[in-house]
C-alpha cells in the first residue's frame, strides 16, 4: 500500500509539474499503469513519449517508449534503460528525460523536486500529512478510501478507453490480465514482466487500431500466450499480382490470406519479434527458405523499442508486395518449419553483418 500511495504521490506531482499546457513537456495522461507525454521541440515538432509502469515497480524501472522514429529520441529513451535501480523512481526519470530532450534542443532545463518531499497528497476531505496526531490506523484507513477511489478513476478511464474495442477483444485482453495475476500469485511467471506489459500494450493498441477494423489483418494468440501470435493478412495492394493469386487460393483452396507467425522473446521491446511465413508457399517477396523474411527492421541492428508491432505487420505486408511475392500453388507445403526459418534467418543475419544492407533508391520506394 505504502509503494502504491508514493506512486500516486509522485504521478499527481507530475502532473502538477507538467501540466497539459506546459510550453514544452506535458503529461497528457498518468495513472499508476502508464504515463504519456508530449514534448514540443524547437521547430513545433511533436514527440508522444509513454511509459509502461509495471507491477514490480520500484522494483524494476518504467518502460519507456514512443511511436517517433526520430534516431535522437530513440538515444534519449535508450538512455532510461541502461540505469541503477536506485534511479528507477518514476519522478528522477522524467526528470533525466527531460534533461536530455531540453538539452537536445537547447532549452533551459526546468528543475523538478526528486526528493519525495513534494506535494502531500490529499484526499476530498482532508490531507494525508494534515493532522500529525492521527492514529496509524486512522490514517491506513484513510489511505484505504483513497486508493479505493484511485482504483475506480483509474478503471473508468481504462472503460473508456477501451470502448471502441470489440467486447471479444475486451474479454480477451481481461483473460490475459486474469492470467497474469494469476501467474504472479503464483510466482510462475513466464517471460518477463517488461515484454508481457508491452505486448499487453500493442495487442490493446492493435484491436483499436483502423487497420485491424477495416480487416487487413487479424490476431490470434496461439495457446493464449503474448509470446506468440498467428497474423493473417488479408488484405494486400489490389494491384499486385499477390492479391490476383489471394483471389485464386480462396477458389482453389478456401483460404484468402497469407499466415504469419511472429514469436516474442522475454528481451522484447529491446530485442525484434521473429516472423515467418507458415502458408502459403511464396517465390519472391523477400521470403527465405523456411518462410524467414529478409527485412532489416527485423534483425537486432536494424530494430528498434519504438517500433509498435503493427507498422511492423504493415511493413512486411508492403515488402511482400513491392518484392513482387506469388503463391506457389502445388508446392510441397512442408518445406516451411520453424527450424528451417530460424537457420536460414540466422545466416542471412551473418551475410549482412559482414556486407552490410542494400538500402535502394530513393525513386523504388
Amino acid at each position: 500500500m505504502a509503494c502504491l500511495a508514493k506512486l500516486k504521490q509522485d504521478i499527481k506531482y507530475l502532473e502538477s509539474a507538467f501540466p497539459k499546457d506546459h510550453e514544452r513537456f506535458q503529461i497528457q495522461s498518468a495513472s499508476v499503469d502508464e504515463l504519456s507525454c508530449r514534448f514540443i521541440g524547437r521547430n513545433n515538432e511533436q514527440f508522444y513519449i509513454h511509459a509502461n509502469i509495471t507491477e514490480t515497480y520500484p522494483q524494476t524501472a518504467p518502460i519507456w517508449f514512443s511511436d517517433s522514429e526520430d534516431p535522437a529520441l530513440t538515444s534519449v529513451i535508450a538512455r532510461l534503460i541502461d540505469i541503477p535501480p536506485d534511479k528507477y523512481n518514476i519522478v528522477q526519470q522524467v526528470q533525466m528525460l527531460v534533461n536530455d530532450l531540453f538539452q537536445l534542443h537547447d532549452f533551459p532545463i526546468p528543475k523538478i523536486d526528486c526528493s519525495g518531499d513534494h506535494c502531500p497528497m490529499e484526499t476530498n476531505s482532508k490531507s494525508f500529512a494534515s493532522n500529525q496526531n492521527e492514529s496509524t490506523d486512522e490514517e491506513e484507513e484513510d489511505e484505504f478510501h483513497y486508493d479505493m477511489e484511485e482504483d475506480v478513476q483509474n478503471d473508468q478511464k481504462t472503460k473508456d478507453d477501451d470502448k471502441d474495442i470489440a467486447s471479444g477483444n475486451l474479454e480477451v485482453l481481461e483473460r490475459l490480465k486474469q492470467n497474469q495475476r494469476s501467474s504472479y500469485l503464483k510466482g510462475s511467471v513466464s517471460g518477463s514482466v517488461q515484454a508481457t506489459d508491452r505486448l499487453m500494450k500493442e495487442l490493446r493498441d492493435i484491436f483499436r487500431s483502423d487497420s485491424y477494423k477495416k480487416g487487413i489483418y487479424t490476431v490470434d494468440l496461439v495457446n493464449e500466450s503474448l509470446y506468440e501470435w498467428n497474423v493473417r493478412l488479408k488484405k494486400v495492394d489490389e494491384d499486385s499480382a499477390l492479391f490476383t493469386d489471394l483471389q485464386t487460393f480462396k477458389e482453389k483452396e478456401g483460404q484468402d490470406f497469407i499466415l504469419l507467425n511472429i514469436t516474442f522473446k522475454d528481451s522484447f521491446p529491446f530485442d525484434p519479434p521473429f516472423v515467418r511465413v507458415v502458408h502459403p508457399i511464396l517465390t519472391g517477396g523477400y521470403v527465405l527458405g523456411g518462410g524467414a523474411i529478409c527485412m532489416e527492421l527485423l534483425t537486432k541492428q536494424g530494430w528498434s523499442s519504438a517500433y509498435n508491432i503493427e507498422s511492423v505487420i504493415l511493413q512486411i505486408s508492403a515488402t511482400l508486395v513491392k518484392g513482387k511475392a506469388r503463391i506457389q500453388f502445388g508446392a510441397w507445403k512442408s518445406q516451411y518449419s520453424l527450424a528451417r526459418a530460424q537457420q536460414s534467418f540466422k545466416s542471412l543475419v551473418q551475410i549482412h553483418e559482414k556486407n552490410g544492407w542494400f538500402t535502394p533508391p530513393k525513386e523504388d520506394g
